[in-house]
């Protein structure tokens, strides 16, 4: 049985109870009550005519606003709560328990991608999946978008002292990012109106991986629909504001601006399926410079807002391209060369600390070369998946890695996130920057060899992969 912290890393399946009766705002009380004591459900919802909830009725509002209030044949319109707080069906847990507690709420619908009611989930049941001191920071998950940025290093905190894996936890953290995203769109959405053609939210680099840490940069995109060339002083004019709000929105709620410009406001970065396409044709032609930069953080994109299929023809396509241009993977393999991890020729730990400190960089000396190499090979076999714990599972699927070695590539990369968690972790409880540089004195003697054996793994998989592309072993 899962622990508590663990249930929150989870979805909300597990807590969701099935939907609740549904009916029109003008049905009569008499039969909503009537279907909530045979169904024996403490609520019914108010649907409009597609089936999207519009209120809610709860026992609570039977008993302040229709006993001895309301005549039986009074609508449902009149007792109901509206509008009625829901989530989304691919929530995490923790949204909904940061929606129930401090919005005092005892059901929530949970919507499915049309919209519709697919179940609810009830306050005792949920908060009984978590433990009271991870409440006491869930509780500002409910905040303004900085806010929730601040708590995740709380609940994060919160969740490695009760033992969840450093992967779920970062996972939980790359979640309450991605929602961040969305909620930053909406409200921008929200102020600026309907879009004058649809268009998908694509993140990259360690967000499209799921692999986001404290303190990620932003990386991320719009594919816009195709639309005639003279639409496009009217479409680009909308795109152009909205963009720019978005940005400084995740900027504002935590989210640096990409020192490289990898972002929505940068229309390299904003641009049709079409052009997109003949983006990635152009990097595969040209092979050098900023191609290859911007070829190591999109190739991790993913779709999280608006159509994912937009975002899955451009994967198609991207597998189709490297199909056909190999060399293109061999110019990022002999950049990538460069990624060294992080130990000296006798066997030490390297010092990357300027200055008189003498830490270690695991994240650029041990995740990156892992994850680099990972994403080479994934590519080259057409695997569609962006983390790279599934993309390590994808290769040994393919035989393309021994199940051996992928399990101890997965266990190296397992350690190594967890090592730079908790060094984030003890900077932010510190008051500093959340950074990668570890003290490796500092650790007990079995940490250390455990490193080191995680570095040796990633070492001799990267120099293997780099060296398959290039022909370059050593």
């Amino acid at each position: 049985m899962p622990s508590p912290a663990a249930a929150l890393t989870g979805g909300i399946a597990a807590a969701m109870a099935p939907a609740p009766p549904a009916f029109a705002p003008d049905a009569p009380l008499a039969a909503v009550l009537a279907a909530m004591a045979t169904s024996g459900a403490s609520a019914a919802l108010a649907i409009d005519g597609s089936g999207r909830p519009v209120g809610i009725l709860t026992e609570q509002d039977v008993t302040r606003r229709v006993a001895f209030r309301l005549p039986a044949d009074a609508p449902l319109a009149a007792a109901m709560t509206a509008p009625v707080a829901t989530c989304a069906q691919d929530d995490g847990l923790w949204r909904a328990v940061a929606l129930l507690r401090p919005g005092r709420l005892r059901h929530l619908p949970v919507i499915g991608a049309d919209g519709r009611c697919i179940g609810i989930l009830h306050r005792d049941e949920t908060l009984a999946a978590v433990s009271g001191r991870l409440l006491l920071h869930l509780d500002a998950l409910a905040g303004d978008h900085a806010a929730v940025k601040r708590a995740q290093a709380g609940v994060a905190s919160a969740l490695r002292d009760e033992g969840v894996p450093a992967r779920d936890v970062v996972g939980l953290v790359s979640g309450i990012n991605i929602d961040l995203h969305r909620r930053v769109l909406g409200r921008v959405l929200a102020d600026h109106g309907t879009p004058p053609v649809p268009f998908t939210l694509l993140v990259m680099g360690s967000a499209g991986r799921g692999e986001s840490l404290l303190r990620p940069d932003q990386d991320n995109g719009f594919i816009l629909d195709d639309y005639p060339d003279a639409r496009h002083g009217q479409v680009d004019a909308w795109f152009r504001p909205v963009a720019e709000a978005f940005n400084a929105g995740l900027d504002a709620a935590g989210f640096p601006l990409c020192p490289g410009g990898i972002m929505a406001r940068n229309p390299l970065w904003r641009k049709t399926l079409p052009q997109w396409q003949r983006q990635f044709d152009h990097w595969a032609m040209r092979r050098a410079g900023a191609a290859l930069l911007f070829s190591d953080i999109a190739f991790d994109f993913r779709a999280i807002a608006g159509d994912a299929a937009p975002a899955a023809a451009l994967r198609a396509h991207l597998s189709r391209l490297l199909a056909g241009s190999p060399a293109l993977l061999a110019a990022m393999a002999a950049q990538n060369q460069g990624l060294t991890v992080g130990l000296t020729l006798w066997g030490g730990f390297t010092d990357d600390e300027p200055g008189p400190g003498t830490r270690t960089d695991f994240k650029l000396h041990g995740l990156m070369p892992l994850v680099a190499a990972a994403r080479l090979m994934a590519l080259r076999d057409g695997i569609a998946a962006t983390g790279t714990v599934d993309r390590l599972a994808a290769l040994a699927q393919h035989g393309t890695l021994a199940a051996r070695e992928a399990a101890a590539l997965t266990e190296a990369f397992a350690l190594l996130l967890d090592t730079v968690l908790r060094q984030q972790l003890a900077d932010h409880a510190a008051g500093a920057e959340p950074g990668n540089l570890v003290d490796t004195a500092a650790l007990p003697k079995p940490d250390r060899t455990a490193l080191r054996d995680a570095l040796k793994a990633v070492r001799s998989f990267a120099r293997g992969s780099f060296g398959s592309f290039t022909g370059q072993l050593w």
